[in-house]
């Protein structure tokens, strides 16, 4: 079993650190409780992907990671984005943003922040195919460094998001001299600037962060935090129940009533920016046919699963992104459950008998769930489906491969921003790991998809966004499901936890009462 450790920090590194901390007169003038020295303990369903930001983009690395590091700008409780490492910015032109930098920032090595360290991750990014997606449009070699607390940075072509995708878990900020002496062990000793430091990682149990005390911003008033590697759901409303963990993370709708009636747990529900849907392998027949793809968004009663399986905690998809979503389309009339109208496709495309297929899914328990419900109501137009449970990473591997037909898959917009909702799923540029693993192309909804990301004016954008709705639900590349809810449950004593729509949940301001 890996098991990594701070301790590894050694020889010259450690005595740099240790002097530049102790020549640091005050990078934080808060102060916090000496008697509080109580971890904070919380259930997660598995280790993440790795503690490096520039190379992991799932749900676990960036839950942990946005304890350990920060990004220039970032979005507040009500997804407004504010300043964090960056104080202040202003455009230069259409391509350029200059920023000015906190001046009181050390990394947990003890190094003083500067724009060096923004020019270097932002050079990182752009040879990392994970944040490709997000970052891929800033301009690394036209970014200039105008002193240690300043910097521009530009990108190839206008670009509306820039901020947006600048808050995202992948563009948090590296060290660089840590980056540069750990080299591949890096993604298991982070060094960032965020208010937790990393202590221990070990694989397929826990991970464990202590406070920074040399935090610039509010400190933490609890000691640290460990993340429990829980995979079963069950398990960790149970770790809960037994004082074992204090914030059990994406629970169960069949957990939810547990909770509830209990006097030592809490129930923490929000509609967040994510969408679940089914993806067609649109390269592989008979999903090629489009009559194909309209009769499965027809053959599902996807309220009566959401009422079932998801016991309410869910809403249908009328098109492919939340209604929450800034600047998504409210206009698109989804599919209507008609078995009858999907027998008609099936027949217009020469599959009358129905066909048989295979649904792909992540081996947990609300999604086979909901994989079987939906194989059960594809059965009753002709349409066989064998569902096939596979590990996260398999499966990840799988779709991101091609080698499916069907998919039951997971995305968060966690910029906030509709760019981040289309571009990576429907581009025919973005095909497998950024996110398009439905390999689906169309030239009109690509220059749609461009033409608005180049756009500044708010109007004009959601003029596209709404033209893009409409054309995504009529080619139906997916089956459009539901936009979720994040369940999360908490002992009773836990207070001050921020539930955040896009998935960055910080801990920092979590404290025991």
């Amino acid at each position: 079993m890996l098991r990594n450790k701070r301790g590894i920090l050694i020889g010259i590194f450690l005595i740099v650190g240790a002097l530049l901390v102790a020549c640091n007169d005050g990078a934080s003038d808060n102060v916090f409780d000496e008697g509080e020295d109580r971890m904070l303990v919380v259930a997660i369903g598995g280790d993440p992907v790795a503690l490096d930001p520039q190379f992991a983009n799932e749900t676990n690395s960036a839950i942990t990671n946005t304890q350990l590091y920060e990004t220039l700008v970032t979005h507040d409780i009500d997804m407004n984005i504010v300043p964090r490492l960056a104080t202040e910015w202003r455009r230069v032109d259409d391509l350029t943003i200059e920023f000015d930098l906190r001046d009181d920032v050390y990394f947990h090595n003890g190094e003083h922040f500067t724009a060096r360290d923004v020019d270097f991750t932002l050079r990182r990014a752009a040879d990392s195919a994970v944040t490709y997606p997000i970052l891929g449009e800033i301009d690394a070699e036209a970014t200039e460094i105008v002193d240690d607390f300043t910097i521009r940075i530009s990108t190839y072509r206008p670009f509306a998001p820039i901020l947006s995708n600048l808050a995202h878990s992948t563009a948090f900020i590296v060290n660089q001299t840590a980056v540069e002496y750990y080299g591949e062990l890096y993604r298991e000793n982070p060094v960032g600037t965020g208010p937790f430091q990393f202590e221990d990682w070990t694989v397929g149990d826990s991970l464990t962060f202590v406070r920074n005390n040399n935090y610039w911003g509010d400190m933490p008033q609890i000691s640290g935090i460990q993340f429990r590697i829980i995979t079963e759901q069950a398990s960790r409303v149970i770790a809960l129940e037994t004082e074992e963990a204090d914030i059990a993370m994406w629970i169960s709708p069949s957990d939810v009533n547990r909770v509830i009636e209990s006097d030592e747990m809490e129930f923490v529900t929000r509609e967040n920016f994510t969408v679940q849907y089914v993806g067609f392998n649109n390269q592989v027949e008979p999903f090629t046919d489009v009559r194909v793809r309209q009769a499965i968004n027809y053959a599902v009663d996807v309220q009566s699963i959401v009422d079932t399986v998801l016991e309410g905690f869910a809403t249908p998809s009328a098109g492919p992104m939340g209604a929450n979503i800034p600047l998504a389309s409210n206009s698109v009339i989804g599919y209507e459950y008609n078995p009858e109208r999907a027998r008609e496709l099936l027949a217009e495309a020469g599959l009358a008998d129905g066909f048989e297929t295979s649904i792909m899914v992540q081996s947990d328990t609300t999604m086979i769930a909901l994989a079987t419900a939906i194989a059960s109501q594809l059965g009753e137009v002709g349409i066989n489906v064998e569902i096939q449970p596979l590990e996260g990473g398999v499966f990840t591997d799988y779709t991101t491969e091609g080698r499916h037909e069907m998919f039951l898959f997971t995305w968060t917009t966690v910029t906030g921003d509709a760019d981040y909702a289309l571009y990576p799923l429907f581009h025919s540029s973005q095909h497998g790991s950024p996110g398009n693993r439905t390999f689906f192309e169309n030239d009109e909804i690509d220059d749609l998809l461009e033409r608005a990301r180049g756009a500044f004016d708010d109007e004009v954008r959601m003029d596209y966004y709404e033209q893009l709705g409409q054309l995504i639900r009529d080619e139906a590349p997916w089956l459009f499901f539901t936009t979720g809810q994040s369940l999360i449950a908490t002992r009773y004593d836990v207070h001050g936890y921020e539930f955040r729509l896009n998935g960055q949940q910080t801990m920092r301001y979590v404290y025991f009462e």
